[in-house]
């Protein structure tokens, strides 16, 4: 009877575990790099500093945060951060922040989700204007209320959006 041991059981939920931080920790460190390189190295700027303690509260340690403030000199100059616009499921505007360094691959890549699950990508500023822009990403100012199917695709785009690796936030306004 293998696979039944104590040892294994916490293996398989470490490797789960591990995988998410890990996932998390390099869209926290990528952006994380980017406003170093913004503030040119200044850990007092504001936007750094509140990336710094989205990381920390994410766990990540103090040597992580340090490599990727020290990368700022050299790596971020390729980052670029984009903004993409769509519609979803219901009408309900989508935005999508993303951090890369070939803005081809990533919109080819956004556009493959779009096309498995009927949604249209917007021209830019066809859907922000329905957010504000706030320290945590954009809030919506109005919202749209959506029916449970539509509301299960758009969790599920969602989600599929967000496990892109160059995708730091998704946003929408439906309710």
């Amino acid at each position: 009877m293998a696979g039944h041991n104590k040892w294994a059981q916490i293996k398989r939920q470490k490797g789960v575990n591990d995988a998410a931080n890990s996932a998390a920790w390099g869209k926290l460190s990528r952006r994380i790099t980017v406003e170093a390189k913004k503030a040119g190295g200044d850990m007092n700027a504001a936007n750094l500093r509140s990336i710094i303690e989205k990381a920390k509260a994410a766990n990540m340690t103090k040597d992580a945060i340090e490599r990727a403030v020290s990368k700022s000199s050299s790596d971020a100059a390729s980052l670029e951060s984009v903004t993409y616009e769509a519609y979803g499921p219901g009408g309900a505007a989508v935005i999508i922040e993303a951090l890369t360094d070939n803005t081809n691959r990533t919109l080819q890549e956004l556009k493959g989700v779009f096309a498995k699950h009927n949604i249209a990508l917007a021209s830019p500023g066809s859907a922000l204007w329905a957010f504000d822009k706030t320290i945590d990403g954009y809030a919506p100012k109005t919202t749209v209320p959506l029916s449970e199917d539509d509301s299960a695709a758009l969790m599920k785009v969602m989600e599929l959006i967000d496990a892109l690796d160059d995708v730091e936030d998704v946003f929408t306004n439906a309710e």
